[in-house]
């Protein structure tokens, strides 16, 4: 059997789309930011960890370091930059009761799911081992990609459009003017987010074509009657090779 290309199309970039997502929803690199703070007292741990790993930056008379801070939906992490001093642990306080990343976290989860889902009735659909292919299964699984792919945008645009207001609390900030500020943006996760969707949205656009059955040849000596050579309906079907009815099989 002639496998046909959107069907080929949609089995190779849904699952690749399904990869990519997984891969951005489990990564803590949906934001990046850094802030300067400032090595204050003679027994600071900072201090003497700066020290040992020669990251210490004079400004004037102070003493400063450059804190990395990365966000994801589940995980966050702070690193001290040029050093080994990284740290991580589950999403916790504002960011993690945000409403916007709590919908961005059911958005992913469910597209996740739904994809998973899709493919597996793609790949039944599609059923490489016999004549004719389930094409109205392929093309539910396709539907059940889109729906997937479109859930995983809607939930980079939230998490995109407010990435910088995330977990921040306005009143704590006027409240202590003096606590390191983050110049947050965006991280590669999202950027694979990004590309796992499109991917998503592509593969499941091309399953849904399998709605569409293609024409089948007639019979020569009743052109009137539209066959399809599985049937067997026509004499002059039924005399061909069988490499000759898989070429032309619908």
């Amino acid at each position: 059997m002639h496998t046909p290309a959107s069907m080929v199309m949609g089995i190779v970039f849904a699952p690749l789309g399904l990869v990519l997502v997984f891969t951005a929803a489990i990564t803590p690199q949906w934001r990046e930011g850094q802030a300067r703070l400032s090595m204050a007292g003679p027994g600071s741990l900072l201090r003497a960890g700066a020290k040992g790993s020669g990251t210490g930056a004079r400004s004037g008379s102070a003493e400063t370091l450059l804190l990395l801070r990365s966000d994801g939906l589940w995980e966050s992490c702070l690193q001290v930059e040029h050093s080994e001093l990284k740290q991580c642990w589950p999403v916790a306080g504002p960011y993690q009761r945000d409403p916007r990343v709590r919908l961005a976290q059911g958005l992913v989860l469910t597209s996740l799911f739904l994809c998973g889902t899709g493919i597996v009735l793609a790949c039944i659909g599609v059923r490489c081992w016999t004549d004719l292919p389930l094409r109205g299964v392929a093309a539910s699984g396709g539907l059940l990609v889109v729906i997937a792919g479109l859930l995983s945008l809607i939930a980079l645009g939230v998490y995109t459009h407010n990435l910088k207001r995330l977990g921040i609390d306005p009143n704590q900030e006027i409240s202590n003017p003096r606590s390191p500020q983050l110049s947050l943006y965006p991280a590669g996760s999202l950027y694979f987010g990004w590309l796992g969707s499109c991917l998503q949205l592509v593969g499941g656009s091309a399953l849904l074509f399998s709605f569409k059955r293609p024409r089948c040849p007639t019979c020569p000596s009743r052109p009137e009657q539209t066959v399809c050579p599985a049937c067997h309906s026509c004499p002059e079907m039924t005399s061909k090779t069988d490499m000759d009815v898989y070429e032309v099989s619908c």
